[in-house]
């Protein structure tokens, strides 16, 4: 979003990326670290043909992602019925690699005698990458430039179309981590898992301060806006509530993170 860019694809290729490595490891037989590879090279391949045709095309990514995101959720669809007959798979725990996998992305930190899942460790590593990488680095002024101004960064010579078909790979690369620690961490996929992560997503980054028109945001922001979200589902949760009020939630907060957005907006117009 910082380089104006949105990324709808994203739910979609959480489906996908848990599908494909639990039908590789236990349909094919491939081992699940080789599987989680090959299952990178395919969403990386669609997070570059998701940039190349918003660069060339000049239609925005909204609808481009969009469109993405139909198809690849159709295709996981269509696939895991035609191999297995049905959208949903386990039986990955008895697969070979499992236990080094699971290790990396879904296992336990004990720090004071106190269990920590390993996600929160790789929630806050790739905070402080994203963090140095945009506000430490070339990669990080180009990325701010674009989404600020394509025009007046071309002019400054800054590499917009491949900036912007490297954030779009990137995007699918942090949608293929979270698949895999989703996998490992329930023992099997579903095709519609990751459904609506597009959307909070931006609720996230949104209240986190980045504007909806590029330029301006912060990973620290998006942090704390994903950590208020987090917070207030699993709220709902424990308090017995009916579920379906999360949904009421969601929307709640995608009203407020555009009305927020709007007063970042009008702030940052005025330095």
């Amino acid at each position: 979003m910082i380089s104006g860019e949105f990324d709808l694809s994203i739910g979609s290729m959480i489906g996908l990326s848990s599908m494909s490595v639990t039908l590789l490891t236990v349909e094919a037989g491939i081992s699940m670290p080789f599987s989680a590879l090959i299952t990178l090279a395919i969403v990386l391949l669609i997070g570059y043909l998701n940039g190349l045709l918003v660069v060339k095309s000049g239609l925005p990514s909204f609808i481009i992602t969009l469109g993405s995101l139909f198809i690849v959720r159709g295709i996981t669809i269509a696939v895991s019925k035609m191999i297995t007959g049905r959208t949903q798979m386990g039986g990955i725990k008895s697969t070979p690699g499992y236990d080094i996998m699971s290790s990396i992305f879904s296992n336990s930190l004990t720090i004071s005698e106190t269990n920590f899942p390993i996600s929160i460790f790789w929630w806050f590593t790739f905070g402080i990458l994203g963090y140095f990488l945009l506000r430490k680095t070339q990669i990080g002024n180009w990325i701010f430039a674009s989404g600020a101004s394509k025009e007046s960064a071309e002019l400054m010579g800054v590499p917009v179309s491949k900036v912007k078909i490297s954030l779009f790979m990137l995007t699918a690369f942090c949608a293929w981590f979270v698949a895999i620690t989703q996998v490992t961490t329930f023992g099997g996929a579903d095709v519609l898992r990751g459904e609506q992560k597009e959307f909070i997503a931006i609720i996230a980054a949104v209240i986190g301060g980045t504007l909806l028109t590029g330029g301006y945001g912060s990973i620290i922001g998006a942090m704390i806006g994903a950590l208020i979200f987090g917070i207030v589902k699993q709220g709902i949760i424990f308090s017995g509530a009916d579920a379906d009020w999360f949904q009421v939630f969601m929307g709640l907060m995608l009203v407020s993170a555009v009305l927020v957005n709007g007063a970042f907006r009008k702030k940052y117009a005025s330095r």
